[in-house]
């Protein structure tokens, strides 16, 4: 099965389980380190790529980056908590570090693609120092919490979103079903004749890989 989706690792302590979750909805991945990500883009041709949350601040010397140039191929990415913040900064936002959160945060958010069947407020989890305060251009605000008035935020042209919470920790209300909008409504591949071609593979693809793997 083709790798359905490219994890850029920006050292998070939950970026294994990022790609544990995708693997429960079926998805095939692969973690990268985001210097390699031009180069892994190319050869495997994803259906998505997610930038990893991380320790860093953006605006420290030899803080984790990506090639800019990845946001013009028109690949879907979504940026988790650093992820978001890096995108934002590479894009003409504004970053600042402000008061630092840790724990559940009430998410209050609007209509669209990433929050489809979601109520209008749950409780996710936040792990930050840094916020974005300024959307770069061509991005639109989806959700806010108490605290950070950009916690997702997208440039739907473009297909680029960004979540300053944690949708693959447990504590996100919602946060399997978020990563599920992404894959389904998001990063999907369209057919000659226009079609949506489901990601998901069959269930006896996955049985005869893992016995592959494992004889």
């Amino acid at each position: 099965m083709a790798i359905a989706i490219l994890i850029l690792d920006f050292g998070s302590q939950t970026t294994h389980l990022i790609g544990r979750r995708l693997r429960d909805l079926g998805i095939d991945t692969k973690i990268i380190d985001p210097e390699l990500a031009l180069q892994e883009i190319n050869k495997l041709k994803p259906a998505g790529l997610i930038l990893s949350g991380g320790p860093s601040s953006v605006y420290l010397k030899n803080a984790p980056t990506v090639d800019k140039k990845i946001f013009s191929l028109d690949i879907p990415i979504l940026g988790i908590c650093y992820g978001w913040q890096l995108i934002a900064h590479l894009l003409a936002g504004e970053v600042v570090n402000g008061r630092k959160e840790y724990g559940p945060q009430i998410l209050n958010h609007i209509d669209g693609k990433l929050f489809i069947g979601l109520p209008k407020t749950s409780t996710v989890w936040v792990s930050h120092g840094d916020s974005v305060i300024k959307l770069p251009p061509g991005f639109i605000p989806l959700a806010s919490t108490q605290n950070v008035q950009y916690a997702s935020a997208a440039d739907l042209k473009r297909k680029i979103y960004g979540v300053q919470f944690h949708p693959e920790l447990e504590h996100t209300q919602f946060g399997q079903q978020i990563l599920q909008n992404f894959l389904q409504n998001i990063c999907y591949h369209v057919s000659e004749h226009g079609n949506k071609v489901n990601l998901k593979p069959k269930t006896e693809e996955i049985i005869n890989r893992i016995k592959k793997q494992v004889g």
